[in-house]
């Protein structure tokens, strides 16, 4: 049994999505991080660095518990403990670690800054508003390039490089993009989006999320509370 500690984001819905697709048993620990429970001190031991996701597997390594924070890893852990979502040919298997780590050097901190100074930020600022809404382009034309001639990111497999990065293009609207600009990646995102493990993955606490952010979210997301010491 694999207890996961998250929140429906993109972070949280990659590893959703990747038990779902894996049949593993788990329980969700919801981490309201708009009310601070990333800043309890139970959830900092498994993830130090109060993100979610986290997990614990009750049956990890040699039978005994691990736990596990980031995201990367945590795909990583499961394909490697399950033997799927991944690759056995080298070549393959290097492309697949490239896309994710695509994913969690790129594409997910600069499609962030996008939707956090167009949805966010206190005040419009220009500048950052161009630079990471042209950066999320030049992001979305990337992966629209390398879909051009192969169904998955890593090729002709489905694996966790795409479930890495299918999460951040579910809110392209707020990301200042387009799908019908990058019919590659479109048909690709249209493709996962049909899945129905992704389906289930996408709903975990689906409703437990507010449709607006208040002040006291705003602040434990965004505020002086991300700075204090722990």
């Amino acid at each position: 049994m694999i207890d996961l500690y998250t929140w429906p984001t993109p972070n949280g819905h990659k590893v959703h999505i990747a038990l779902e697709e894996l049949g593993l048993d788990y329980r969700v620990q919801p981490i309201n991080i708009g009310q601070g429970d990333q800043f309890g001190e139970a959830f900092l031991r498994i993830s130090p660095n109060n993100k979610i996701p986290a997990i614990i597997d009750h049956d990890g390594p040699g039978g005994e518990p691990v736990s596990l924070f980031e995201s990367g890893a945590i795909l990583l852990y499961l394909a490697e403990k399950t033997g799927e979502l991944m690759p056995a040919d080298p070549r393959a298997r290097l492309e697949t670690l490239e896309w994710l780590m695509f994913q969690m050097g790129g594409l997910g901190p600069m499609l962030g800054q996008a939707h956090h100074f167009r949805q966010y930020a206190p005040e419009s600022i220009d500048y950052a508003i161009d630079r990471y809404t042209n950066e999320a382009s030049r992001l979305y034309g990337v992966l629209d390039g390398r879909l051009a001639d192969r169904e998955w990111l890593a090729g002709e497999m489905y694996t966790i490089a795409d479930i890495a990065c299918f999460p951040w293009i579910r809110p392209y609207e707020n990301q200042g993009q387009s799908l019908g600009d990058y019919p590659h990646l479109k048909r690709w995102f249209d493709a996962i989006a049909e899945r129905p493990a992704v389906e289930r993955g996408v709903a975990v606490l689906a409703d437990a999320r507010p449709t607006q952010l208040d002040d006291k979210a705003k602040e434990q997301l965004f505020g002086a509370s991300q700075y204090q010491k722990r």
